[in-house]
């Protein structure tokens, strides 16, 4: 199915975040990677998703989102910084996955749900950044979840633990690394208001 068709059917527009990998993605240790992703639009039957790593268009993937489990998918169409995944499950999941998307699409209008921690961590509603190296480089990430004190992404670029680097306009450096990416912690808190316009940035054209 193709990306526009998709969007003609009905679907949840929601934000869960998840976790999935890719055939023939592996670290320097010879084990799959994994990489953070987040949903955008999902029903029973498929779904879009924001990804650092793009797959093909047929491959395979396993995904996990801690709100509706492990699935196993395949990818139907790719966008700039996602993909459609069909997902594979039986007649009764389906029907679980139609009453959870009912109840997440009534939480997610609910005014009274509400940040209960100033320094609580976030999820931003760009997805997408990019880190600068020492070397200058600067290559693309996916921002999982961010506070004034630190964010946590997830990159091709797999940076040792004491890395420095910055994210977007942020100074920081590689704290801590889990499963599908790290995180870093910033040289300064961050004030609230103006994170996300620092985090979230767009890289600069060199210059021929």
């Amino acid at each position: 199915m193709s990306v526009a068709e998709f969007l003609r059917q009905r679907a949840v527009e929601v934000m869960v975040n998840g976790s999935y990998s890719l055939p023939r993605w592996y670290d320097c240790e010879g084990k799959l990677r994994s990489f953070a992703c987040r949903t955008k639009r999902v029903s029973p039957f498929r779904m879009i998703v924001d990804v650092p790593v793009v797959g093909k268009v047929g491959e395979r993937v396993t995904s996990y989102f801690q709100d509706f489990g492990e699935f196993q998918c395949t990818i139907s169409a790719t966008l700039k910084a996602g993909f459609l995944m069909e997902l594979e499950m039986t007649r009764a999941r389906r029907a679980w996955m139609s009453e959870k998307l009912t109840w997440l699409e009534k939480k997610q209008k609910d005014a009274t749900v509400q940040e209960l921690r100033r320094d609580a961590r976030f999820v931003p509603q760009v997805s997408h950044t990019f880190l600068t190296l020492a070397d200058g480089s600067t290559p693309p990430c996916f921002i999982i979840d961010v506070s004034t004190a630190g964010v946590a992404v997830s990159s091709e670029y797999d940076p040792p633990i004491g890395t420095p680097l910055a994210v977007g306009a942020c100074v920081g450096r590689v704290i801590r690394k889990f499963g599908h990416g790290f995180a870093v912690k910033f040289a300064e808190k961050q004030n609230r208001d103006d994170l996300v316009r620092l985090v979230v940035r767009t890289p600069l054209l060199k210059s021929a």
